[in-house]
């Protein structure tokens, strides 16, 4: 029995112009023509048909599906092999950004009702971005850090944000009047501000030793996104932001926390 390319369509779930593409593509040609010249498909064109809409729903392309079916005893199973893996890879990693989102929505909403008055009296400029969040948790996906610094961040409430705030509004204040007056990065005060930068976050988040400060100080000169966090745009220097990786480097150095250099020098 034959189909036309409108029956087989709607057989199919599939709209006429995908079948003239896989006809065009050498992927399913009719196998009979009408006296019209119109397309004719007959019932092992549709079972090959079913075979290329297999494949499409697991993700592989055009050219994927050709070879599988040009020999389907030899290349099917290495393929699916291949695409099982692929798609467990992609799982994880959706299942990764659905607990970014989880933990970012408890930050975002800082574990207390805020209306947005009230998150600009404490958060001010400072503004908490999802995208670097993401990336964040990519970076330091399975840190036991990490997951106690979101998890403790959540628990706060407004009056702990108050304080956390207003604690790091001085030492911004005090870090940029020495950025201005040309204190040296790995000079005692500098190294001091990065000291006291360390015992905040321990206080208020997570145990921060030497060597995790280096690697937070390094997002900070990678990424605009993460300084942000911490030095609003609008009080940013050119800079400053590898000033105060040095003086982390720098301080950590000093307090036996591992290698000297530093990636903003590189």
């Amino acid at each position: 029995m034959s189909y036309s390319v409108g029956q087989v369509a709607e057989f199919a779930g599939v709209t006429v112009r995908t079948l003239h593409h896989y006809d065009r593509a050498g992927l399913l040609s009719p196998s009979d023509r009408s006296r019209a010249g119109y397309r004719l498909y007959d019932d092992a064109d549709l079972a090959r048909l079913q075979q290329i809409l297999f494949y499409r729903e697991l993700g592989f392309t055009l050219d994927e599906i050709a070879e599988i079916l040009r020999d389907p005893q030899t290349n099917a199973l290495t393929y699916l092999r291949d695409r099982q893996h692929r798609l467990r890879e992609e799982i994880a990693r959706l299942q990764r950004l659905v607990d970014v989102a989880e933990r970012a929505i408890k930050v975002q909403q800082t574990g207390v009702a805020m209306t947005p008055q009230e998150r600009f009296e404490v958060f001010g400029e400072i503004t908490f971005d999802l995208s670097y969040a993401t990336r964040a948790e990519e970076k330091w996906a399975g840190s036991a850090g990490r997951l106690e610094a979101m998890t403790r961040a959540a628990a706060l409430t407004k009056e702990d944000w108050r304080q956390l705030m207003k604690e790091a509004a001085a030492w911004r204040a005090e870090l940029l009047a020495a950025f201005d007056e040309g204190e040296p990065a790995d000079g005692d005060l500098a190294m001091d501000l990065a000291e006291e930068q360390r015992l905040h976050i321990s206080r208020w988040f997570t145990a921060c030793p030497p060597a995790m400060h280096r690697r937070i100080a390094d997002d900070f000169v990678a990424d605009p996104r993460a300084f942000a966090m911490l030095v609003p745009p609008s009080q940013q220097r050119p800079g400053l932001a590898a000033y105060l990786g040095r003086a982390v480097h720098a301080n950590a150095s000093r307090h036996g926390g591992g290698r000297t250099d530093f990636e903003g020098d590189r």
